[in-house]
């Protein structure tokens, strides 16, 4: 080929090759702050982060990405601030978030008002007024809680009576796990002195004036929860969605794009998939289908076993095995400090299941070749817990691809902790306790050495346990920050250490909930990290968790949340 000739070809060819970096040039490219990837066992940082196709397609340097960027090519400056991998719910309850999100809230400080029984009563009246509420109308409350109230106790069925006989009214204590009902809803439920307790649950009585206190715990509580919204007036599919769509906002705001329904009843499981099917989820959901009202229907949640169809999958079934230690009715080896309500001293709380019920209930799940995650709160729940997986190990139910977790696992002996590595368990802990609810733990529920020792977390890491921490919301709102907070200080409100030597670093609080929180829910290939070829889970934070003053974590801001790349939330 004459030489005039070569000059067009090579020409044609430099011109190729100049362009293919705009064939593949990112979507996106985020620089100018502080980019943290949570690769590794320390913290590393890198210039620049590339997105294409709703993947990282680069990390590393500026200069290197910045030579990819093409016409289309958004360039986001970070001014300074903090760029990390999208937050993980590793357990959370957001259709009961959702479904909540109308009632009355009755939170006390820092998240709500109501520091006392006449809060409560005025909030309550309040509600009512506000909402025009017609006489019949059911009403709900939710969140009291008898540990921050000054008269640390449940209010009385006469207390709730003061605020309306016209209505009948339940209220929620903030665990979930007990409220408190009016005489009309007792009457309603055809509920007297004299009616047996259901199977795993407790109903309220004062033995010594033979009547109702208008407690319910653990399944009268649920009974008596579901009964009064079956008796609400009927609300819209698109009401529905909206509410569920209004939740997913606040996972978004506080940093989490995959988000957890951690015990799903079929109504909310029904819920999650029509929005599914209708395309209204920008998030990835993980239900956990509750065992009690699903047992029947394990076959029909194989085909989304930790497989999303579009935004959904199944994660695991959940089992409870006890209650909440806050409002002491978890299962305890030894007794409360002070029992609860109506118990004599001695009283250590109680199981749901009885031991061959749990078991049966246990191989049921397994036998389907599903994991399990179990709600353990106190000591004996967690003997339990760890005696039946074990137990079922050996029978070869349990297959090595399972990674069932012990959620809570609070009131947690130092025996107990080597056991979950020995078990190939995975503790979720919930170490939030330690900073809303430590004094009460230290004074009332459970004394110095055992309320030192929930969720230890330190003792987790020096045994070569990989644990994830969790906001249980509604039980405190979707917040993974404050959690993260109370690893790294175990602060209670009138700041006492709660264990000092329990308490980890930022950086491993935060592992908590992006890589092992990835990992718990067999994701770790896809997101927990900030690295070529995971989704572009992103979140942008305004000052960095790991240089901040300790004591100021819980006051770190999400500035803004993608999912896959895409913007689904801004402050």
């Amino acid at each position: 080929m004459h030489r005039h000739h070569l000059l067009p070809a090579l020409l044609l060819c430099l011109a190729a090759i100049s362009c293919k970096p705009r064939i593949n040039s990112p979507d996106s490219i985020y620089v100018n702050g502080e980019i943290l990837t949570m690769a590794g066992d320390s913290a590393t940082y890198v210039e620049a982060l590339s997105v294409r196709d709703g993947q990282i397609s680069f990390t590393g340097k500026r200069e290197e990405a910045m030579a990819t960027r093409g016409d289309s090519t958004q360039v986001i400056d970070l001014h300074g601030q903090v760029l990390m991998p999208a937050f993980l719910d590793a357990h959370g309850h957001v259709t009961q978030y959702a479904t909540l999100s109308v009632a009355a809230d009755l939170s006390p400080a820092p998240y709500g008002a109501v520091m006392s029984i006449p809060d409560l009563q005025k909030a309550l009246k309040d509600y009512i007024v506000k909402h025009k509420l017609p006489p019949g109308t059911p009403v709900i409350g939710n969140g009291y809680d008898d540990a921050i109230m000054a008269e640390h106790r449940h209010p009385t069925v006469q207390e709730l009576d003061a605020v309306t006989t016209g209505h009948p009214l339940y209220i929620m204590h903030t665990s979930g796990h007990m409220g408190v009902a009016n005489s009309l809803l007792l009457k309603d439920m055809n509920i007297t002195y004299d009616t047996p307790n259901p199977t795993g649950g407790v109903i309220g009585r004062n033995t010594a004036k033979k009547q109702l206190t208008g407690k319910m715990e653990e399944n009268a509580n649920i009974s008596s929860l579901l009964y009064l919204m079956s008796k609400m007036p009927p609300t819209t599919p698109e009401e529905n969605f909206n509410m569920l769509l209004a939740a997913e906002q606040e996972w978004f705001a506080n940093g989490q794009t995959t988000i957890c329904d951690g015990r799903a009843v079929p109504q909310n499981i029904q819920l999650l998939m029509a929005a599914n099917e209708k395309n209204l989820l920008h998030g990835d959901y993980i239900i956990l289908p509750d065992y009690d009202t699903n047992a029947d229907s394990l076959d029909t949640f194989k085909p989304y076993y930790r497989t999303y169809h579009n935004r959904v999958k199944i994660g695991a079934i959940k089992m409870t095995f006890d209650g909440s230690p806050q409002g002491k009715s978890a299962w305890l080896t030894q007794p409360y400090l002070i029992p609860p309500d109506g118990e004599k001293p001695g009283f250590k709380g109680h199981p749901i299941y009885t031991h061959e019920a749990a078991y049966k209930g246990l191989k049921n799940i397994f036998a389907h070749g599903m994991q399990a995650h179990i709600h353990c709160n106190g000591d004996a729940a967690i003997d339990e817990g760890l005696n039946l997986i074990d137990s079922l190990k050996k029978e070869g139910l349990v297959t090595p691809d399972m990674r069932c977790v012990l959620i809570h696992s609070q009131v947690c002996r130092p025996d107990q902790v080597p056991r979950f590595k020995e078990t190939g368990i995975m503790p979720s802990w919930f170490p939030t306790h330690c900073y809303l609810w430590g004094d009460w733990h230290l004074n009332s529920v459970l004394g110095k050495e055992r309320a030192f020792h929930i969720s230890p977390l330190q003792e987790g890491l020096q045994n070569g346990i990989r644990f994830t921490i969790h906001h249980d919301s509604p039980v405190t709102p979707p917040d993974l920050l404050t959690a993260v907070y109370a690893a790294v200080n175990r602060r209670t409100r009138s700041g006492v250490i709660l264990g000092p030597g329990q308490r980890i670093s930022p950086y491993e609080a935060l592992k908590a909930i992006t890589i092992n929180a990835a990992w718990q829910w067999g994701e770790e290939a896809h997101k927990g990290t900030l690295e070529t070829g995971k989704k572009a889970d992103l979140i942008i934070l305004d000052k960095n968790p790991l240089k901040v003053d300790p004591l100021t974590i819980k006051d770190v801001r999400v500035m803004e949340t993608f999912k896959e790349g895409t913007s689904v939330w801004r402050r």
